[in-house]
């Protein structure tokens, strides 16, 4: 009985353990605005970046009852920034508010980081709670009152608040109403050297662009904005996915393959959503080059659900057959318009007859064009005439190696050759060293170093510190890629 009794008094009831978590996620939100504050008057960016992947950790957390209270602290009570955001936030329980805010911010200068992190962690708040009306506003005045502020270190929580602010208008669908919005503050991060702004800004314009099909527009725009630096690996993934769907839709399958292929090895694990819409798009890529993707890339982790309709697809082009091809691009239409690639697989057509007709190219070294018309399921006024063309037009781009008896009505094949012979291995190998060369320049690339670190003799203090910042990033990594892509 005894142990029993003991068992039961170390049970805590449900407001005691809510009270409990509710205290600890305020204690982290005070140690994260006490690591803004010192980051605002030491100047040093690294805290306030640090600051920012801390709350991705506690966004989980969140809830209207803390949001309140971190608010009564980080802000004066009565004030323009403070009666604006309490407004966003719901009221929470009446257990939930336990809270203790003894310690208030009304007698003490509120740093402008800090004011614009209240606006981060409340827009955060309402776009995972799906308040995507209530984001609107709350991210439009954010974004007026960045405008009135130049400072480095609010450069990083200002990255974000503009992925947000162009999130919560795409999801309530008035995203074109930001465009002007968005150039202007491009305009202005480009002028006040506020490179991870441009970045992020460049990106979510090129989608805007891209949401509603202004692809010339898009290419213009990346053409004349300043050189990508690649300050974030997230902004980078993006740019190169925008780039290869710009790249797609000119025909420029080559420049698009690599930049889609690089995209989707450079995205982190967690970011799966991300790295299926490259594949796709890299899958169809290569199907338009003529190459066939390898089964492996369908069979990936997580991916080979989402990947069925290419898949069917892909085996279409490779066996040449236009029924199949025909009947896959009915059965999965909903899934192509969803993932916006539908005019790629119209033009995917051609090369499954090419396909076919190469098949048959190796099959026969003599057939008749009607019996290629019916081969290639041809359902046209006049199969013959259209069959002619089509073989005459892949003899001319070297698809095939044959010629046409125009007077009997014959395709006849030539004898393929030792392809050892021919400079293709060479073209093969000169390829895959080019990759890996690139591969290993864009790494030396990435290498980045602290300022100054061979001048200066790294204490005790500072070696325990950032060894403590680099458990923290890689703690947090996964998550914060998750949500940012």
């Amino acid at each position: 009985m005894t142990q029993d009794v003991e068992i039961k008094d170390n049970h805590n009831t449900p407001s005691q353990s809510i009270i409990s978590s509710t205290t600890s996620t305020m204690q982290h939100l005070k140690e994260i605005a006490a690591l803004i504050d010192s980051g605002s008057y030491t100047k040093e960016v690294r805290r306030i970046a640090r600051a920012v992947r801390l709350t991705i950790g506690l966004r989980r957390k969140l809830t209207s009852s803390v949001l309140s209270s971190f608010l009564d602290f980080a802000l004066v009570p009565g004030s323009e920034a403070h009666s604006r955001l309490t407004s966003f936030v719901p009221k929470g329980d009446e257990h939930d508010m336990e809270v203790d805010t003894a310690s208030s911010a009304s007698s003490k200068h509120i740093p402008a980081e800090l004011e614009i992190y209240c606006y981060f962690i409340v827009l955060l708040f309402l776009v995972d709670q799906k308040k995507y009306n209530e984001a609107k506003a709350c991210s439009s005045a954010s974004i007026a009152r960045l405008k009135n502020l130049n400072r480095r270190t609010i450069d990083v929580i200002a990255s974000r608040l503009y992925f947000y602010y162009s999130l919560s208008y795409e999801q309530t669908g008035d995203l074109a109403e930001i465009r002007g919005n968005l150039l202007a503050l491009h305009h202005s991060a480009t002028l006040r050297h506020d490179e991870l702004g441009q970045e992020t800004l460049l990106n979510l314009l090129l989608r805007n662009y891209l949401h509603y099909n202004l692809y010339d527009q898009a290419e213009k725009l990346r053409s004349k904005a300043p050189r990508f630096e690649a300050h974030s690996n997230q902004q980078f993934c993006r740019y190169l996915f925008y780039l290869g769907k710009i790249r797609t839709i000119q025909l420029e399958y080559t420049d698009a393959k690599e930049s889609l292929l690089q995209a989707a090895r450079k995205a982190p694990i967690a970011a799966l959503g991300f790295r299926i819409q490259c594949t796709k798009w890299a899958i169809l890529v290569r199907l338009l080059l003529g190459e066939i993707p390898e089964r492996s890339i369908f069979m990936q982790k997580g991916m080979d659900k989402a990947l069925k309709p290419y898949f069917e697809l892909t085996n279409a082009v490779r066996i040449g057959d236009l029924e199949l091809f025909r009947t896959v691009q009915e059965k999965f239409s909903d899934t192509f318009a969803q993932d916006r690639t539908q005019n790629l697989i119209v033009r995917l057509r051609h090369n499954v007859i090419r396909t076919g007709l190469r098949n048959i190219s190796i099959s026969y070294s003599k057939i008749s064009l009607p019996d290629v018309a019916k081969k290639l399921r041809l359902n046209s006024e006049n199969p013959v005439a259209d069959a002619e063309s089509i073989v005459a037009k892949a003899i001319r781009d070297g698809a095939i190696d044959a010629t046409i008896d125009h007077k009997n009505g014959f395709m006849v094949s030539k004898e393929t050759g030792d392809i050892y012979s021919t400079n293709e291995p060479q073209t093969a190998f000169n390829s895959r060293i080019a990759f890996c060369l690139n591969m290993h320049n864009e790494a030396v690339r990435a290498l980045r170093f602290p300022p100054n670190t061979h001048k200066e003799k790294e204490s005790d203090e500072k070696r325990r510190e950032r060894q403590q910042q680099e458990e923290e990033l890689a703690k947090h990594m996964a998550e914060e890629d998750d949500d940012d892509f």
